[in-house]
């Protein structure tokens, strides 16, 4: 199984993350145009570092998908709020029959995960009911598939849209979704998307146009 990390400077979250991934997962880091040591501490903590010099999170999350090789394929948020420790939670269901594990988050404290961005996680998981007849309680940062179906979604998005496309497209091709909890901490230093307003901003308006289209 390979495990897909998407990553902009998450140097220092690397150091703590890498050595928690448990065994048997074939680490891919995708480094998205990083200015700190974020390829060097991949690689010296045994990870595969792909390089992506397009901007944004899809961008760099599809680069991990063309790169991985393994017939599962799980992506995680590299900043240090999620713990590679759980990834067995969302890849079990998947071993077990279905086709699309999320990772809904439950923080484990008020300030991992602001009102704000609960607010806009809640108006899009209900545009995305809307949408696709899914009800789901998260967009799920965490999450995991088969790789050789992922890609037959031919996902487009490049932006911050891309794991929603993901979700809309997987519904309109009747997968078989679910979700389960995982822990979500403080991240370590600021989010390149939604860490101020311009980026969440940014963010809703591609996730926006994903279930416009």
């Amino acid at each position: 199984m390979d495990l897909v990390l998407p990553c902009l400077d998450e140097a220092a979250a690397l150091a703590w993350l890498l050595p928690r991934v448990p065994p048997g997962l074939h680490v891919i880091v995708v480094d998205n145009g990083s200015t700190d040591d974020t390829a060097a501490v991949a690689r010296e903590l045994g990870a595969r570092v792909v390089r992506e010099d397009r901007r944004g999170f899809g961008a760099a999350c599809h680069a991990g998908l063309l790169a991985a090789t393994a017939d599962v394929v799980a992506f995680m948020d590299a900043d240090g709020s999620l713990d590679p420790r759980q990834l067995h939670r969302v890849l079990d269901p998947l071993l077990e029959g279905a086709d699309l594990v999320l990772g809904r988050r439950r923080p484990t404290s008020g300030a991992a995960w602001p009102w704000h961005l609960r607010v806009a996680n809640k108006v899009l998981v209900r545009r995305l009911e809307d949408r696709t007849g899914v009800r789901l309680g998260d967009l799920g940062p965490m999450r995991a598939a088969r790789r050789a179906a992922l890609l037959e979604l031919d996902l487009h998005d490049r932006r911050s849209g891309y794991p929603l496309e993901m979700v809309v497209r997987a519904a309109d091709d009747g997968w078989r979704i679910t979700e389960v909890e995982v822990d979500y901490g403080l991240r370590t230093g600021r989010s390149k998307v939604t860490g101020t307003p311009l980026g969440v901003i940014r963010a809703v308006r591609d996730m926006s146009a994903v279930l416009a289209s």
